[in-house]
């Protein structure tokens, strides 16, 4: 088992009394300077607060016509193996990934793109998800030794900010379809050459249609397709109303990856997500006990989006050639990830119930004879 160290860290705030390096403590509003001790807090005014929660204008966004301070230039590297695009400092010439610990070179310059809105800061420092971690690697079956091993040594954790972003709309949708009524009818049948009286459940439908409305707030849809989708929902839900406006100062000590699923594409996914929603909503509107939809036709209106930055802590590391990560949610402490199985564990574990299975059955032929 190869063991793989965290990218180097990109963005850096020096400090005020000894020109170190600052970082940014999580769980709290604080930079500190490992070196002098030196902290210093991070301040918003009430205006730039109330900008957290600012929206911008999706046709603009699509047609490219933000003003500047919504666009910012970053020096930014895609990974070839897992598709990352992550910031980089200019001065660093190569590292690792540090969603799939493969060697990238930093050689592919400034990208203008949409600038975060908003930042949702660490709650839980690289201990408490190291912690988090390896009680998720303890609690696995069938892993190979060098897992556990890799567990126990607690190795460092690549702190990474994900690109997420939020859409709001407004949606009012008519549709047609049918409500279904029960009821229950008593029929005489044969069975078993006797005949008995059964009762059937039957429904009666009848045409329905009306119109719902809704407004959507905050539909997420993920911007980096760097972690797998399976890991997405064991990572949980994020709390949004927690959003801090973005300031730098939250990055400091941290990686952010720069969005790789652009802002057309991502809304495609929060229609589906409204979609589902909205056939929810008309299926409890038509009521009865059963619903059949025909047609729903949506007209979406005031949409509007943000670019959000989310923490997740990433270890990576790589056992007989292969890639594996887990992912920690940087304000919960959920676990995803990856793992290896043990095939002598596996065997093991078999020929012990196979063993078992065979020393039962001896002991009932001998208990019957």
């Amino acid at each position: 088992m190869t063991e793989t160290a965290p990218a180097t860290e990109i963005h850096k705030f020096p400090c005020d009394a000894c020109g170190s390096d600052m970082r940014f403590q999580p769980g709290t509003d604080t930079l500190v300077c490992d070196h002098c001790g030196n902290s210093e807090t991070i301040t918003g005014s009430p205006w730039a607060r109330a900008s957290a929660v600012a929206e911008l204008d999706f046709q603009l966004g699509l047609q490219k016509a933000l003003a500047d301070e919504d666009m910012e230039e970053t020096r930014v590297v895609s990974c070839r193996s897992c598709g990352a695009t992550v910031e980089f400092d200019p001065n660093l010439h190569a590292a690792e990934c540090p969603f799939c610990a493969t060697p990238v070179v930093t050689d592919t310059g400034a990208n203008r793109h949409i600038k975060p809105k908003a930042v949702l800061p660490f709650q839980l420092a690289e201990d408490d998800a190291r912690r988090a971690m390896n009680d998720w690697l303890g609690s696995l079956w069938f892993a190979p030794n060098g897992l556990q091993q890799y567990a126990r040594k607690g190795r460092k954790m690549s702190g990474v900010y994900m690109p997420y972003w939020t859409f709001d709309a407004d949606t009012r949708s008519t549709y047609r379809g049918q409500r279904g009524t029960e009821y229950q009818e008593r029929r005489s049948v044969m069975r078993n050459g006797k005949r008995q009286t059964v009762t059937v459940t039957k429904v009666r439908w009848r045409p329905a249609s009306g119109r719902v409305a809704r407004f959507f707030d905050d539909v997420i849809v993920a911007a980096s397709a760097a972690l797998p989708d399976r890991f997405r929902p064991a990572l949980g839900k994020w709390d949004l109303a927690e959003l801090e406006p973005y300031q730098p100062l939250y990055l400091a000590g941290f990686r952010a990856e720069a969005y790789s699923v652009d802002l057309e594409t991502a809304f495609v996914e929060a229609r589906q997500i409204m979609d589902r929603v909205i056939l929810r909503d008309v299926k409890m509107d038509i009521g009865g006990d059963r619903q059949r939809v025909e047609n729903i036709d949506t007209t979406v209106s005031d949409v509007t989006f943000k670019h959000i930055l989310l923490p997740v802590w990433i270890a990576a590391y790589r056992y007989r050639g292969r890639a594996y990560r887990f992912a920690v949610n940087g304000r919960t402490g959920a676990v995803s990830g990856e793992r290896p199985w043990s095939a002598i564990k596996i065997f093991l574990a078999l020929l012990a119930a196979l063993i078992v299975a065979s020393a039962v059955g001896f002991l009932l032929a001998q208990s019957q004879s």
